[in-house]
Formats: structure tokens, C-alpha cells, sequence
């Protein structure tokens, strides 16, 4: 029977340290609830849940991604940003803490997680 490498290639960190998501000058999203997944491989992302997101500003877009470590992942867009945020709404059962909570890209939105 192969190894399971799940445990090994990603961790699941829940804190209360505040997470805001910001497009510009318009606030997606504010949390204390994060739970942050960190992937071999990948920068740490903020796992947020839906009641904290301001789902209004954010499209449902036709993108659907398989991960073999999570899941099914569906997309959102927000204006000009296409892609920029996922979410497993139903994922793998080793993952099923971050079921139905929104990740955000980095990249093309301001992710800020407080230090203290």
C-alpha cells in the first residue's frame, strides 16, 4: 500500500490573528477564524471562512481545478482579477477543516495578516 503523503506535503494552522483581503481601496474579506494551509512548494495561504467574506464583490467563474491533496476547488473573480480567489467546497476528508472557506491569491490582491 503507497505511502500517504498528505500529512508530509501540507499542514493545517488555524490562529486568530486577523486577516484582511483587500481590492484597492474595497475590503473583501476580514477574519479572525483563518486556518493557514502551508504546501511544500507553494506560499502559505489564509483559508477563510464564507460569513467573513463579502461574497458581493466577488463572481463565480467557470474555472474548476483538482488538487490530489484537496479536492475539487471552484473560482471567483473580483473586477479585473480573474481567478483570485478558491474554495473546496467539498474537499478530500484529510482536508475537510477547510471546507467551504475562501483562499485568496496574493499576487493580485493585498492579503494582510496582522503579526500580533
Amino acid at each position: 500500500m503507497p505511502a500517504d503523503t498528505t500529512q508530509d506535503r501540507i499542514s493545517l494552522h488555524p490562529h486568530t490573528r486577523r486577516v484582511r483581503v483587500w481590492d484597492g481601496d474595497t475590503l473583501l474579506a476580514d477574519s479572525t477564524r483563518a486556518i493557514e494551509l502551508r504546501e511544500r512548494g507553494y506560499p502559505p495561504r489564509q483559508y477563510l471562512p464564507q460569513s467573513d467574506v463579502h461574497m458581493g464583490h466577488l463572481k463565480r467563474s467557470e474555472t474548476v481545478t483538482h488538487c490530489p491533496f484537496k479536492g475539487d476547488a471552484t473560482y471567483y473573480s473580483v473586477d479585473e482579477h480573474h481567478d483570485v480567489a478558491w474554495q473546496y467546497a467539498n474537499p478530500l476528508a484529510k482536508m475537510a477543516a477547510i471546507a467551504g472557506r475562501l483562499a485568496f491569491d496574493d499576487t493580485a490582491l493585498d492579503v494582510r495578516v496582522e503579526t500580533a
